[in-house]
């Protein structure tokens, strides 16, 4: 994993996603990509992935700006990005609050602090730290 950024490192990325795509206190964009390798040896399944191809997976956190802030390479192919996620040092350090993140934050225009978070999609579990698309297959098409 690289060096986790400063405190004032990820004020600056925030801004920059405020920025960029009007989303405050967001410091980082997660996923997970599949790199096909060839089967290791004796590996059985574990790298055998949902596209019947064997993997390793890059799991990445980005900046606004699409540049890396930490990289995790090496989980099996078989696994979900969240359980690779929760596993991984980058994980792992956002959830035991080891990755220098400041404390909440004013939302724009107002006094409610809410805290730093990453986006991530449905494949990523729903934390104080992490942020996932609304599951929304009950909601109607169009709201009044």
């Amino acid at each position: 994993m690289l060096p986790p950024p400063t405190e004032e490192r990820w004020r600056q990325i925030a801004l920059k996603f405020e920025e960029i795509c009007k989303f405050p206190n967001c410091i980082g964009a997660v996923d997970g990509k599949h790199v096909v390798i060839q089967a290791p040896k004796n590996s059985g399944s574990q790298f055998f992935n949902y596209k019947k191809t064997f993997s390793t997976v890059l799991m990445a956190l980005v900046d606004a700006e699409c540049n890396f802030i930490a990289v995790d390479v090496g989980g099996f192919g078989r696994h979900s990005d969240g359980g690779i996620f929760a596993h991984s040092n980058l994980g792992k350090a956002l959830e035991t609050g080891r990755f220098n993140v400041p404390g909440p934050s004013a939302l724009p225009g107002t006094n409610a602090e809410a805290p730093y978070v990453v986006v991530g999609d449905q494949a990523f579990p729903l934390k104080n730290y992490l942020m996932r698309p609304y599951p929304g297959e009950n909601l109607p098409k169009c709201r009044p």
